[in-house]
């Protein structure tokens, strides 16, 4: 009886172990991955799952697709246009500039009589026209000579002797050329100095143009460290025209340091130019002259420095002579930049400064316009004053 009632129970055990196993769900297993579309790792496959009644087939989302990089827009290369015969092709806009003081002399010189009354005119016409009061009177007395000497004053014979009057007091003996050519297996290094507002910086863009449009290639030296925009403003100008351009990342850099940093990379890069554009705060600042003086000294630790160019705002008049006393004495400038001199300049300034500094204007800034930064031609600028 004892063995009856323990198979009954034994019995019971294996039916409901057994019932539970058969009711169980056979879904709850897990999940297997199914390669009919491909697997979970490419985000394209799906899953399948066995469940109590069949075969079902779970979808799985592919992944979010990472936003597309913005692409890198580089900017065009500009082909700039060879600076030979520059000012010829602006020379109508100089005229429509500068026509007041040549004219207002031609009309003073053909009248019938010419008193003293009249030549204390054309004294101060020069002298408003910012000549200078020495040369107007040199100016006035050899016109009075000539006078004299010729009788007759036609209205071409008029223009003849001024033409010749302000052409002989423009031109110098010294060398108009920018010394750009490379020497002893070394670049030409051009150091252009000037104060804040003259358009130095934009100066620099302009001549790298005009140099790389005469096939030189150019490195820029961003040495004005003390302006955040100036050495962006250089980056801007080099980019168009692929000049490489060196500078410090760091605000209040040393200038000299940025300076021979460029040299050092143009003759790394056997590059034809350097030019490195210095800070120019109010030149009465002696901290300013100073570091001026020491960046010239470092760079030519590495080679010599060829030009020094001054920027001038042809439109100060004579506070750009003083300026320019200033920094001839800083850093032997070799050469004049008269800008804006197509706006309410007077011509007369070419005459001044050259005659108080002894060094050629070599280049005027004749427009805004990136190609406007023209070889300065004595002919084509008395030519421009006269209206002829």
């Amino acid at each position: 009886m004892e063995y009856i009632i323990l198979i009954v129970v034994l019995a019971v055990l294996i039916l409901t172990i057994g019932g539970t196993l058969l009711l169980r769900p056979r879904g709850t297993r897990g999940i297997r991955r199914g390669r009919a579309g491909g697997d979970l790792g490419t985000g394209t496959g799906t899953e399948t799952s066995d469940s109590g009644t069949g075969t079902g087939t779970i979808t799985v989302p592919p992944p979010a697709e990472r936003p597309a990089e913005p692409e890198v827009t580089k900017p065009v290369l500009e082909k700039p246009p060879p600076s030979a015969g520059r000012m010829v092709r602006l020379r109508a806009r100089l005229a429509r500039s500068q026509s007041g003081f040549g004219s207002a002399l031609l009309s003073l010189l053909s009248r019938d009589r010419l008193d003293d009354d009249t030549w204390d005119e054309i004294e101060e016409v020069l002298i408003t026209a910012d000549v200078g009061v020495t040369p107007a009177r040199q100016i006035v007395s050899d016109l009075r000579t000539k006078v004299k000497v010729e009788g007759t004053r036609t209205p071409d014979e008029v223009r003849g002797m001024l033409r010749a009057e302000l052409l002989g007091q423009v031109e110098t003996e010294a060398s108009r050329a920018l010394r750009t050519q490379r020497h002893e297996g070394r670049p030409a290094v051009i150091l252009m100095v000037g104060v804040n507002g003259t358009g130095k910086t934009t100066t620099c863009g302009k001549l790298a143009r005009a140099l790389i449009g005469d096939g030189e290639t150019v490195v820029l030296g961003a040495a004005d460290t003390f302006r955040a925009a100036a050495a962006d403003q250089l980056q801007t100008w080099g980019e168009r025209v692929g000049a490489e351009v060196v500078r410090s990342d760091k605000e209040g850099a040393d200038p000299a340091s940025v300076a021979f940093e460029a040299v050092s990379r143009g003759i790394e890069s056997e590059a034809d130019v350097v030019l490195v554009d210095t800070a120019g705060r109010l030149h009465t600042k002696t901290g300013l002259m100073d570091e001026l003086g020491k960046v010239k000294r470092v760079i030519e630790k590495r080679t010599s420095v060829d030009e020094v160019l001054l920027v001038l705002d042809a439109t100060t008049g004579q506070n750009g002579l003083r300026q320019a006393r200033v920094f001839a004495e800083v850093v032997d400038v070799s050469g004049i930049v008269l800008t804006k001199l197509d706006g309410t300049a007077k011509g007369g300034i070419v005459i001044a400064v050259q005659r108080e500094l002894g060094v050629p204007v070599k280049l005027v800034g004749l427009g805004e316009g990136p190609d406007d930064l023209a070889p300065f031609d004595p002919a084509t600028f008395v030519d421009a004053i006269l209206g002829g």
